[in-house]
Order: structure tokens, then C-alpha cells, then sequence
């Protein structure tokens, strides 16, 4: 089973919206960019029915280089992750 390529993807929101595959590729890129000036302001931004990007914050910790065993410092950081949705767990699983 093949994953869905953007161009498949770009094809099928076309098809099924009737708008154009240019428009469905401009309303794609405003919605990412929409995405990210929110979680980059707010901290998150919620996608009904998807999940939501959310920033958090991760502490200084201590960790071990696989190589050799020895212990090294990982500094803090700022990182965002995915939460999904409650409705796409429950459509997919």
C-alpha cells in the first residue's frame, strides 16, 4: 500500500471540493503558514477534527552518548509537538 503522494493529495481535495489543484495548493500553504504564526504567538493551534500543534518547552536533562557510555549535558529547548485529535483516534483505530 503506497502513501499518498502531495500531488495525490493536492488531486483528491480538488476533485471531492471542486475547486482547482492550484487553489487547493494555496489554501494548503496558507493554512500551514496560518499554523505556524499561531503556535509561534499563542503556543498552539488547534485543527477540528486533526489534533493540535502545541509548544512546549523542554528542560535541561542529562543524557549518555551511545557511542562511548559517557554522560553529556542536553541543554533546554523549545519544541513543538502534535496532539491528535480524540475523532481521528477514534476514525482511524
Amino acid at each position: 500500500m503506497a502513501k499518498l503522494t502531495k500531488s495525490q493529495l493536492l488531486d483528491k481535495l480538488a476533485g471531492a471540493s471542486g475547486m482547482t489543484k492550484k487553489d487547493v495548493a494555496g489554501f494548503l500553504e496558507t493554512l500551514a503558514k496560518t499554523a505556524y504564526s499561531e503556535v509561534k504567538s499563542h503556543g498552539e493551534f488547534t485543527l477540528p477534527g486533526f489534533g493540535k500543534l502545541v509548544k512546549k518547552n523542554r528542560s535541561a536533562r542529562q543524557g549518555r552518548n551511545p557511542a562511548t557510555g559517557q554522560t553529556i549535558q542536553i541543554p533546554a529547548k523549545t519544541v513543538i509537538k502534535f496532539r491528535v485529535a480524540k475523532a481521528a483516534k477514534d476514525a482511524v483505530l
